[in-house]
């Protein structure tokens, strides 16, 4: 399984590095060294010149295409502002211009890191909607881990959690494609059983997002 870490932490040490490369060995069984994390303090001139741009440097294309080509993803953001930081946000702007359906179907953990327990609630009101948006698949259990929680049982719990339930996600979706990343049919869909025969297909990258729906919904009527 190939996970990739995208940890937007800024300081040297970084508790949002350590945090994401605890959630990586757990859901993979590597050791820290041996998981791809993805810095993005180190990326940051590179994604402001790719906005004015267009085109990424060598270096953030690099970055892309390995969230692109992962088998799971893990994100990890320090909380500002009560939402996630500014440079966290961007590099998944320049993923998305780039190529849309980069995290379509894509099994996705979200962790945040704070000062205060008081910020709990970003996972939820800020990172899942907008992987959900990226059409990625966000696994149920996410992490928050204020300074306090560092050396806590209870962190301990989330992050075995959660990393379990990326690793059987990410399981489940390559098994069903063929464990090729795309299936015998190119399209990485999951058979839906019903009655016990496998009659339907599904396709998590062709969702037809809610807001399309509704607008063909008031052009028909």
């Amino acid at each position: 399984m190939s996970v990739v870490v995208v940890s937007a932490g800024l300081s040297v040490p970084s508790s949002t590095r350590l945090l994401g490369e605890r959630l990586a060995a757990a859901a993979t069984g590597q050791a820290p060294s041996d998981v791809r994390v993805i810095e993005l303090r180190d990326l940051a001139v590179d994604i402001a010149h790719n906005f004015t741009s267009g085109f990424p440097a060598p270096a953030l294309a690099d970055a892309m295409d390995a969230v692109t080509g992962a088998d799971g993803l893990i994100v990890v953001t320090p909380v500002f502002s009560a939402s996630y930081s500014g440079l966290f946000k961007s590099f998944f702007d320049v993923l998305g211009v780039r190529d849309r359906e980069a995290l379509a179907g894509k099994p996705v953990l979200i962790a945040a890191t704070g000062g205060t327990p008081r910020h709990s609630l970003v996972l939820e009101h800020a990172l899942r909607p907008l992987f959900a948006h990226l059409r990625a698949v966000v696994v149920p259990t996410g992490v928050y881990a204020p300074s306090q929680d560092w050396g806590d049982k209870g962190l301990d719990a989330r992050i075995e959690r959660a990393a379990g339930e990326l690793a059987a996600l990410t399981g489940a979706l390559s098994a069903a494609s063929g464990g090729t990343g795309g299936g015998a049919d190119g399209g990485g869909a999951i058979s839906v059983t019903r009655g016990g025969a496998a009659d339907d297909k599904f396709d998590a990258r062709n969702v037809v997002p809610f807001e399309e729906q509704l607008a063909a919904l008031r052009s028909a009527g």
